[in-house]
C-alpha cells in the first residue's frame, strides 16, 4: 500500500497531466496567448513582482517606476508563455522553421567538426530551446538541471525532453553530497568529449562573484572552471522570442578559453565575460529575462 507521501506524489503527478492535456488540447499559439493573459494579470499580486522591480531598480536606475514596472509585465506576458510552451515543447521542435540559428558563422564553422562543448545560456525567451543548435547538429547534448522532489513528475519532464537533450539530463542535486556527485559526472562527460548545457544566470552562493550590472553578483563558475581544466570550447547561446509569437532566434557566440599559468584567474576572467555577455543581451530585450528571480543575494 503506498505510503501517504508516495500517494501525494502520484495526485501531484496526475494533476500536472491533466493540466498538460488540456494545454495541449490547443495550438501552441493559443495556448500561449491564453497563459500569458492570466500571468499578466495575476503575477503583479505576486511576492515575485516585488522582486523583479527591486532587480530592476538595480539594472535601470536611470528608468522611471513605470517603466520598470512595463518591464515586469512584459516578463510575466513571456513567462507565461513560456509555461504553456514547455508542455508542447516536442511540437516545438518539431516544426523546426520556428527556431532560427542566426549566427550561422559561428554554427557552420565547428557543427561539423565539434568536440567537447560547454552551452551556456540564460533565463530568455524560452530558455530550454538555446541548446538547439547542439541538437541540430547532432551532437547528443546533455544538460544540467534542477532535479524535481516528485519522483513521478521528475520522470515525465525527463521523458518529455528526450528529443531536444538526446544526451540525458542532470540533476544537479537538493545538496551539496549530490551536488558533488553531479559535478564530476559532468567532468568526465566533457573530458570525454560530451556537449554539456547549463543555464548560468542564477545566483550561486558558492559562486565568484563578479560584475553584473555594475554590483557584484556570485556567479556560476562550473562552466570556466570544466573548460579551463579539461579544454573544451564554451558557446554561449541567447533564445530570443519573435514579436509574441512561438517562434524564436538563437543567436550564438564563442567565448574564448584563456590557459595562462594562473587557472583561478583564468576562470574568473570567464565567468566575468560570460556575465558581461548576459547583461548586454539582457539590455537588448529586458523584457525576456527573467526579472523575478534572486541574483544579487
Amino acid at each position: 500500500m503506498p505510503s501517504l507521501l508516495d500517494l501525494r506524489y502520484r495526485i501531484e503527478y496526475l494533476a500536472l497531466r491533466a493540466i498538460v492535456a488540456l494545454v495541449r488540447m490547443v495550438p501552441i499559439e493559443l495556448a500561449a496567448n491564453a497563459s500569458a493573459r492570466a500571468w499578466r494579470f495575476i503575477a503583479p499580486y505576486d511576492r515575485r513582482h516585488k522582486r523583479a522591480l527591486e532587480n530592476l531598480a538595480i539594472a535601470f536606475p536611470e528608468k522611471s517606476p513605470a517603466e520598470r514596472e512595463a518591464i515586469a509585465l512584459a516578463m510575466w506576458d513571456n513567462l507565461g508563455r513560456v509555461m504553456a510552451e514547455t508542455m508542447q515543447i516536442d511540437r516545438l521542435i518539431a516544426e523546426p522553421d520556428r527556431i532560427e540559428i542566426v549566427s550561422d558563422k559561428v554554427f557552420n564553422r565547428y557543427a561539423g567538426k565539434m568536440g567537447a562543448v560547454i552551452g551556456v545560456s540564460l533565463h530568455m525567451g524560452n530558455w530550454e530551446l538555446a541548446i538547439w543548435p547542439l541538437t541540430a547538429s547532432g551532437k547528443n547534448p546533455a544538460a544540467i538541471y534542477r532535479t524535481v522532489k516528485n519522483p513521478y513528475v521528475d520522470k515525465y519532464l525527463r521523458d518529455t525532453r528526450k528529443d531536444l537533450y538526446p544526451g540525458g539530463l542532470l540533476g544537479k542535486g537538493r545538496n551539496r553530497e549530490e551536488g558533488q556527485t553531479t559535478a564530476r559526472l559532468i567532468m568526465d562527460f566533457v573530458r570525454q568529449g560530451g556537449r554539456l548545457g547549463i543555464v548560468c544566470d542564477l545566483h550561486d552562493r558558492t559562486g565568484i562573484p563578479v560584475p553584473f550590472f555594475g554590483k557584484p553578483a556570485r556567479s556560476v563558475a562550473i562552466p570556466a572552471m570544466i573548460a579551463r581544466r579539461v579544454g573544451a570550447r564554451i558557446w554561449m547561446a541567447r533564445c530570443l522570442r519573435v514579436g509574441k509569437q512561438s517562434r524564436f532566434q538563437i543567436e550564438l557566440k564563442e567565448l574564448k578559453v584563456p590557459r595562462t599559468g594562473n587557472q583561478a584567474e583564468d576562470v574568473k576572467w570567464i565567468t566575468a565575460e560570460m556575465q558581461k555577455q548576459f547583461e548586454a543581451w539582457i539590455r537588448e530585450a529586458p523584457e525576456q529575462w527573467m526579472w523575478s528571480n534572486r541574483r544579487w543575494g
